[in-house]
């Protein structure tokens, strides 16, 4: 029997990342164990079963409630599930070979971990920048080694852009504006992307953000300078889409 194509595999096993990236994503900010710690319904602390754990299927089984005390089932295990399943679909539509397809997938899952830590908290994990950071290293030494010092340069040019724009808006507005943690997600992407990525990253960034801002506003009926938003999940739309399609032309 002939194996089975690649597009196939990293669809099969996407699912079960998005179920291990929820984990990271709810767990990692709020300081909890990651290996020895059982999932559980956060309501009545039932220990989840392994029927209970399948990736996507369980949440549609239970009809997104707990069996046992019949609380609601946090609809971000589901989304990351479907969300890895996404990303590693699209990876595999523009993917010219396996190292591409499993670079490209790797980036997306943990930008979706990350986006979402940083969505419900406010927080990007170190651990979860510092991993997307390695393996954009790694990722570019075996992919594109000619262009390695122009992705080094990315990284260190992407935390130094962010960190000073951060300090000039805490001297000039009193309060913080991009975080520290933004700055270490654009030098990590800055690996991925190298600095001829990084305008592109931002400007789609800073679009998507001010739609969502305005979006955001809409719904509730006014718009506020001191409404609060993340800014990590737009800067990880921006490197992803970067990736994928290279850098906007500009001229």
């Amino acid at each position: 029997m002939s194996a089975p194509p690649l597009w196939l595999l990293a669809a099969l096993l996407a699912p079960i990342v998005g179920s291990f990236l929820s984990v990271l994503a709810t767990r990692l900010p709020e300081g909890r164990g990651i290996v020895l710690g059982r999932s559980a319904c956060p309501r009545c602390g039932h220990v989840l079963g392994a029927a209970e754990l399948v990736p996507l299927l369980s949440y549609l089984w239970q009809r997104g409630v707990c069996r046992h005390c019949g609380g609601g089932i946090d609809a971000l295990y589901p989304l990351l599930e479907a969300g890895a399943l996404a990303v590693a679909l699209w990876a595999a539509l523009l993917s010219e070979n396996a190292g591409d397809l499993w670079a490209s997938c790797a980036l997306g899952w943990l930008l979706l971990a990350l986006a979402a830590a940083d969505w419900r908290s406010y927080l990007l994990p170190d651990p979860l920048v510092l991993a997307l950071a390695l393996a954009g290293l790694v990722a570019s030494a075996l992919l594109i080694p000619a262009a390695l010092a122009d992705h080094v340069i990315g990284a260190a040019a992407g935390f130094l852009v962010f960190w000073v724009a951060a300090a000039l808006y805490r001297r000039w507005r009193g309060r913080e504006g991009l975080g520290l943690g933004d700055a270490k997600l654009l030098g990590a992407l800055g690996f991925w992307v190298s600095w001829e990525g990084l305008p592109s990253t931002v400007l789609i960034a800073a679009a998507a953000a001010l739609l969502a801002a305005l979006v955001q506003g809409l719904g509730r009926g006014r718009l506020s300078a001191d409404d609060r938003l993340p800014f990590g999940p737009f800067l990880a739309l921006g490197g992803w889409i970067t990736w994928l399609y290279g850098p906007l032309a500009f001229g």
